[in-house]
């Protein structure tokens, strides 16, 4: 029961991360005039923090405590 209540924790912390790193004001922060590797910040911002959020759910889900 303990590891399950763990794991909702953390899910919960990361939709929470998530929440606040898609939320407006850090899209205000990054859409702004500028490349990075030839793509505007702002879409290689929400590319980054799109694949974090992925692969922190994953070590999450396949987590064995």
């Amino acid at each position: 029961m303990q590891k399950t209540g763990k794991r909702n924790q953390r899910l919960i912390c990361l939709f929470l991360l998530g929440c606040g790193l898609f939320s407006y004001p850090m899209l205000a922060v990054f859409n702004v005039r500028g490349m990075v590797l030839g793509v505007p910040v702002l879409y290689a911002y929400l590319f980054a923090a799109w694949a974090v959020v992925i692969v922190l759910a994953a070590r999450i889900m396949s987590r064995r405590d």
